[in-house]
């Protein structure tokens, strides 16, 4: 794949806005719409399973409430002017630095992302292991990873 296509899969920090479970035409959107229509009429079937088969199916109600909000992702990624999430330092800073990737700034790693410790060490790793590798390189190593690891 080329590098100007790359660019416009991963965010600046590193992570795959195509695998965020908010990005408009995301997997994890169009699987839980296809869920969503499998399970059509769940209610009434979980509410009699909960006493049939498994108490479980009383959770019933609060998953579907969650896959409802998972069909509905409509951020157009960190590049496309959308971000979930809003805190994010590294939107507007590679915009400031011109770079298109965090490790391509002479500050990284930096104070300004606002991630929590996960988020963060994550994004250290990423950029670290772009960096040594390169960016096409790095994509190729991480497409069939799950964002959520």
């Amino acid at each position: 794949m080329e590098y100007e296509d790359i660019v416009r899969i991963l965010a600046p920090c590193g992570l795959s806005c195509e695998k965020c479970f908010a990005f408009e035409s995301g997997e994890i959107k169009f699987h839980a719409t296809k869920l969503q229509t499998l399970l059509g009429s769940f209610d009434r079937y979980a509410e009699r399973f909960s006493t049939l088969i498994d108490p479980v199916f009383e959770e019933y109600p609060s998953f579907k409430k969650l896959l409802a909000h998972l069909t509905v992702g409509d951020c157009r990624g960190c590049r496309g002017g959308t971000c979930g999430y809003k805190k994010c330092g590294v939107i507007t800073c590679h915009q400031k630095k011109g770079v298109d990737f965090c490790f391509q700034c002479d500050a990284f790693p930096c104070e300004q992302t606002n991630f929590d410790p996960d988020l963060k060490r994550r994004w250290i790793d990423m950029n670290r292991r772009m960096n040594e590798i390169g960016v096409q390189a790095y994509f190729e190593e991480t497409k069939d990873i799950p964002r959520y690891v």
